[in-house]
């Protein structure tokens, strides 16, 4: 089972590409480490303050897969840095 999330947000306070790719690697290793997910920029790369992510989870157990996904997108919103403005999550 398959559970994927696009998620689109802005970089606060970042000044250039530099600084928003920092970001950006914080949270994908931070995310990866703690929930073994897989986690992308898939969208907005050239584009220094706003980004869409893809996260995607396989499990045994859609329920399983929905939860993990949720605490993902909990945990991406303790980042003060990042300010999520859409997500929309699928099952696969």
């Amino acid at each position: 089972m398959i559970v994927s999330a696009e998620v689109e947000g802005m970089v606060t306070g970042a000044q250039s590409l530099k600084e928003k790719r920092a970001v950006l690697r914080r949270i994908q290793s931070r995310v990866q480490n703690e929930f073994n997910v897989s986690i992308s920029e898939i969208g907005y790369q050239n584009v220094w303050q706003r980004t869409r992510l893809g996260i995607v989870n396989v499990s045994h157990d859609y329920k399983k897969a929905e939860q993990t996904i949720q605490k993902v997108l909990h945990f991406i919103d303790s980042f003060p840095e990042f300010e999520r403005t859409d997500t929309v999550v699928e099952r696969l």
